[in-house]
């Protein structure tokens, strides 16, 4: 296996994927929040979507994006971890090419569907605190699925000329990808040819998702904090603003990690690979671990009911 690992060849059947370079001594110990971090996010984001369809006062716009969410949380996080855990634990490295541009779509398709998610739950705010008398109205269910359908489609049409462009590239340096899952930027460096449309079009996707989808939460968080400023009196002020408490914190899980990878990755030629890396595994498993933990502490409904299941099995 070494052999073919180093010699030259255009289109590999397979890749190998080290893990976390210069940590293999410490796979083991890695992968125990690790698997922790997944099985909380597996569970919590199954378990949202469970009491939102078993909940009839909770289909509403704020849920249904919530179960939106939850959803892109799943296929994030299992697009991922699955094969990173075998790598871990069975030294397993070998993922076949097919499968890593496709691990390489899935990954960064949904992760812009989340984005998306993220604006349209500010726009749900914006209104249910801006113009409360018109949020039934304003946001109907055929309104919420046309968001959904155009956050799916913006994800799918934006990240489909990664895997198209990596396909295309003669890859006869390595095939070995010195990571724990197929990045875009990870995978096409191994190519030997000109991939600046590659590295060109991935800063256009990446400033387009993070660019406009901040700017449109920015302004809608102006807009509700003028309002909430408005309100006659502290206590009506707290209240309203802590509505929004939960939207914030996932946002700042979600895209904190997010433009810390994406930036030392394309300028921290200083920092250490492995501390790259691990980053990038944050970036990929602390929101869908997180948002199922916010939203059930801070959403009274959701909390509510999820004990009412537990105490329902304990009797």
């Amino acid at each position: 296996m070494s052999d073919s690992n180093t010699t030259d060849f255009t289109n590999p059947s397979t890749f190998i994927l080290l893990g976390i370079p210069g940590l293999e001594a410490a796979h083991v110990w890695i992968s125990i929040p690790f698997f922790t971090m997944y099985a909380v996010a597996i569970f919590g984001n199954f378990a949202i979507l469970f009491i939102v369809k078993r909940e009839p006062s909770l289909h509403g716009p704020m849920y249904y994006f919530l179960c939106m969410l939850a959803t892109t949380d799943l296929v994030v996080s299992t697009s991922t971890l699955p094969k990173m855990l075998s790598i871990f634990w069975f030294s397993s490295r070998e993922i076949d090419f097919s499968a890593c541009l496709t691990q390489m779509y899935f990954f960064h398709c949904f992760s812009a569907m989340e984005s998306g998610i993220f604006v349209a739950m500010a726009f749900d705010r914006y209104v249910a605190i801006c113009d409360p008398l018109r949020h039934s109205t304003i946001l109907t269910n055929p309104v919420v699925a046309k968001i959904g359908l155009a956050v799916v489609l913006r994800g799918i049409m934006l990240i489909l000329p990664h895997p198209v462009l990596a396909r295309r590239w003669p890859y006869c340096r390595t095939n070995i990808i010195p990571h724990t899952y197929c990045e875009h930027m990870a995978v096409v460096n191994l190519a030997c040819a000109d991939i600046r449309i590659s590295s060109y079009y991935g800063l256009f996707v990446v400033f387009s998702v993070i660019g406009l989808d901040g700017f449109f939460i920015v302004v809608s968080y102006l807009q509700i904090l003028r309002a909430i400023s408005i309100l006659p009196t502290k206590d009506a002020r707290l209240k309203t603003f802590g509505t929004c408490i939960s939207h914030l914190c996932v946002i700042l899980a979600f895209y904190i990690p997010g433009l810390f990878s994406f930036l030392t990755h394309r300028f921290g030629h200083n920092v250490p690979l492995h501390f790259h890396i691990l980053i990038a595994n944050v970036y990929l498993l602390f929101p869908p671990m997180l948002n199922p933990i916010i939203y059930g502490v801070r959403t009274k409904q959701i909390w509510n009911r999820l004990l009412q299941l537990f105490t329902h099995k304990g009797t």
